[in-house]
């Protein structure tokens, strides 16, 4: 519990409204989008960098640990509140300070809506490619932190690769500018490439640099239908052996199909083993010859190919894809968002490994994918109240983390580590890996106060 002189203060800083002690208010901020949850001392709401700086020094004076968290659309238990920690939420830091369409740069703080964000920079002509299916509720900071990927990433990279800058707030309490506008690497340490992705652990992002870029002249969107989920994967191999790199190669399998479907009438065949969702953009000369190549290699093998024929059928269309984590409770009350990653050319390998660890465990499993590069996400389904349940789905997990090692891969693509995934990493990485990671986080964070626990312990 926070000592009243502390509570006091905080108000001070932030305003009495931005300061949640009570039970009940705390709740919320207990959770993420995982079924982890965690209880908070407390949390503040900041609304300029001046304040963070204020609340981190308030903060370091009592011993008292914080844990920064934007949406809490996260998968991965970041932003769990854990070891007597305050939460600092940045849902109030939510202004857009700067869109350069000459420099093709946007400046903004940590609580924009990724969604707002590309509504405002449409209207420049440009947009931020980095999309995670939550983008119309989570944030740009939450973004960096996890370092997310979505629908376009196949073709244009994950947030790391659209990140120029910081502005960071380090746990002792001084402020850092990482990067910038410039669009060349930082002359010394890249700074920014490491606190990317780092959760929260090495310092509190209050402003980002966001490399932004025209939108596209024309686009095309295609949807091929397969009997199996196997055979989805094999086109997915066979479109990136010709070379072909579309914005997005999305795959559902008939799970997916189904759930999404009740949730959003898109006119998905409820009988296909999966459907991939295929677009390419650029040039308006440039889609017919793309559309042809991509349609004779899925015709090879999928009893179906369509093109979109209107704005509305492609709304539809992605409309479908984007529901389709929380679709699934329409079958099961809970489930687990896996986040493996696999080289493009393994994809049909771990879809069979998939296949493999549902039925060797007995779990139903539903299968959603960024397949253009490797990024699985199996959704486990199961009830959380069965207790056995519960014990056999974080072995198939496991089972599932294990076989993307195996096939080269990574245990988690865009959902961070947090508490979910930090038990995985030393099968991962080396122990000198992990002892360099161990002394990057020391070097920011000597007293462990941004995150505690989170990525591995110290």
């Amino acid at each position: 519990m926070l000592s009243q002189t502390v509570v006091n203060r905080l108000k001070e800083i932030v305003g009495e409204k931005n300061v949640v002690t009570d039970k009940v208010g705390l709740l919320t901020y207990g959770y993420d989008g995982t079924l982890l949850s965690g209880e908070a001392l407390g949390v503040v709401s900041p609304h300029t960098t001046e304040e963070v700086v204020e609340i981190v020094k308030l903060m370091n004076e009592h011993n008292i640990k914080l844990v920064p968290r934007g949406a809490g659309t996260n998968e991965s238990g970041g932003t769990i509140p854990t070891q007597d920690s305050v939460v600092i939420s940045f849902t109030k830091m939510t202004k857009i300070h700067e869109i350069d369409t000459e420099n093709f740069v946007a400046v903004v703080e940590p609580g924009v809506i990724n969604f707002d964000l590309q509504v405002e920079l449409e209207k420049q002509n440009c947009y931020f490619p980095p999309d995670p299916s939550s983008y119309k509720a989570s944030t740009i900071g939450g973004n960096v932190g996890e370092c997310s990927g979505g629908p376009k990433c196949f073709k244009y990279g994950v947030t790391r690769d659209y990140i120029l800058g910081l502005e960071v707030v380090l746990p002792n309490g001084k402020v850092i500018q990482t990067g910038g506008r410039n669009f060349q690497s930082e002359p010394a340490y890249d700074l920014t490439r490491i606190i990317v992705g780092a959760e929260g652990t090495l310092g509190l992002v209050t402003k980002v640099f966001v490399r932004i870029i025209p939108l596209p002249r024309a686009k095309k969107t295609m949807l091929a239908i397969y009997d199996k989920v196997e055979d989805a994967s094999q086109t997915v191999a066979d479109i990136v052996a010709a070379g072909i790199i579309p914005t997005t190669l999305e795959l559902m399998d008939n799970l997916l199909i189904n759930t999404t479907e009740d949730f959003s009438h898109a006119g998905l065949p409820r009988d296909a083993g999966a459907v991939l969702i295929i677009e390419v953009d650029g040039y308006p000369e440039d889609m017919d010859p793309q559309v042809k190549t991509i349609s004779e290699i899925c015709n090879k093998i999928a009893k179906e190919f369509k093109i979109a024929q209107s704005a509305a059928e492609v709304d539809q269309i992605w409309t479908s894809r984007r529901c389709a984590f929380g679709s699934v409770a329409r079958v099961r009350p809970s489930y687990g968002v896996n986040d493996i990653t696999v080289p493009r050319s393994n994809f049909p390998k771990a879809i069979q490994g998939v296949l493999k660890v549902a039925k060797e465990y007995g779990v139903t499993i539903g299968v959603v994918a960024h397949a253009g590069d490797g990024n699985l996400h199996p959704l486990v389904l199961f009830d959380q109240r069965n207790k056995e349940e519960v014990e056999t789905v974080h072995a198939a997990e496991k089972a599932l983390c294990m076989m993307a090692l195996d096939l080269d891969g990574t245990v988690s693509g865009e959902h961070g580590i947090g508490l979910v995934k930090k038990k995985y990493l030393d099968s991962e990485f080396t122990p000198a890996a992990m002892g360099a990671f161990r002394k990057i986080k020391r070097s920011f964070d000597p007293s462990n106060r941004f995150n505690p626990g989170k990525v591995f312990e110290l």
